[in-house]
């Protein structure tokens, strides 16, 4: 344990007590929950870091609009800092303002689809108002924003981290006691394929959860677009020897096991803290790294990417790639929210649909 988390624990049985007394609080109150007027779907998590939510929040944003339920991303835009709250996240928008991964969503789902506020109901309400004919929303991260009333919470749950060390901020990972898996009506675990005994899983959730089902998914890297080009190359890199990664997130060390699991071989990597970016003057210094590594590109994540600049383009010289994350095998999760929104193949709704949980 570092000197700092050590000096933090007597914190832990506080934050915790606060945690308990807010949901205590929302549980006996639920009217203080903000309706947004159509149904909410909530994609969030018990633990810090990355679980996944993001990738998973995109499939069902993607899929969900293809079954005919126009929809659109409701984010804290963790990390930016705006004039305007809420504001709506284009595909150009400044990561700065915005946060990377509002930014990252929006140009993977287009205009109109992601919107950022502090209020996730101010949120939603603009949301509305610039598509007046969405069916539903989708809150990314949203597990503990309980000030908006949602009809889906799917709680996301690392298969292979899992509940991190079961302690309470500041001290552990947790950011709610277990026991707040009763809230969720489905768990959705990642990295389902390296998980080697689903049944520790299950035993939690049937202490901790709801007793709604469980959805083993997988999050896989499927391809890479080169950042200066937008070319589509395929993992691994034909003909390019072993890659020098490099990212930003929670857990750096699943995406440096992704790379391997496409049979992408690296021989040096190098991690940012969850959010942060290379100055120009880093990538410098992150090719320079590369090349006493071996190594003669580079590859990191779509969430890396979108703080790139023009600036960062006047200094690479090497050639980098941006590595794409997609879900695998969620087709069960879609057809469970599909039906928990009332909707079933062949059939159009006409207005908002009433929710038919399980």
């Amino acid at each position: 344990m570092s000197i700092l988390r050590y000096l933090a624990v007597p914190l832990s049985p506080l934050y915790g007590a606060v945690v308990r007394a807010r949901n205590r609080s929302f549980d006996a109150h639920p009217e203080r929950a903000a309706r947004a007027g159509v149904p909410v779907v909530s994609v969030g998590n018990l633990s810090t870091g990355g679980t996944g939510k993001t990738p998973l929040t995109l499939f069902l944003a993607e899929r969900l609009e293809d079954a005919g339920w126009p929809n659109a991303v409701l984010s804290r835009g963790y990390g930016g800092r705006r004039d305007v709250d809420p504001m709506s996240v284009e595909p150009d928008s400044n990561p700065r303002e915005t946060g990377d991964e509002p930014l990252l969503m929006a140009r993977r789902l287009g205009a109109h689809r992601v919107v950022v506020g502090r209020k996730r109901h101010n949120a939603a309400l603009r949301a509305l108002s610039q598509r007046p004919d969405l069916r539903c929303l989708l809150l990314d991260d949203g597990f503990q924003h309980r000030a908006l009333h949602r009809d889906l919470d799917l709680l996301v749950l690392d298969g292979v981290r899992r509940w991190g060390d079961g302690r309470m901020l500041p001290v552990g990972d947790l950011r709610e006691p277990m026991a707040s898996g009763a809230r969720a009506h489905a768990l959705v675990v990642t990295r389902a394929a390296r998980v080697s005994d689903r049944s520790e899983i299950e035993a939690w959730w049937s202490s901790n959860g709801s007793g709604g089902p469980i959805f083993w998914v997988d999050l896989a890297l499927q391809g890479m677009r080169r950042w200066d080009s937008g070319a589509w190359a395929s993992l691994p890199l034909a003909g390019a020897g072993p890659a020098f990664a490099w990212c930003g997130l929670g857990h750096p060390e699943a995406f440096y096991a992704d790379l391997l699991l496409a049979g992408q071989a690296w021989v040096g990597s190098h991690s940012f803290p969850d959010h942060d970016g290379p100055t120009p003057s880093d990538l410098r210094r992150l090719q320079d790294q590369a090349r006493l590594e071996g190594a003669e590109w580079l590859v990191c994540t779509e969430k890396d990417a979108v703080k790139l600049t023009a600036e960062h383009a006047r200094v690479l010289a090497a050639p980098l790639y941006v590595a794409e994350q997609h879900v695998i095998g969620g087709e069960p999760l879609l057809t469970w929210v599909l039906s928990q929104l009332g909707w079933s193949a062949g059939l159009s709704g006409s207005g908002p649909p009433s929710l038919m949980m399980t």
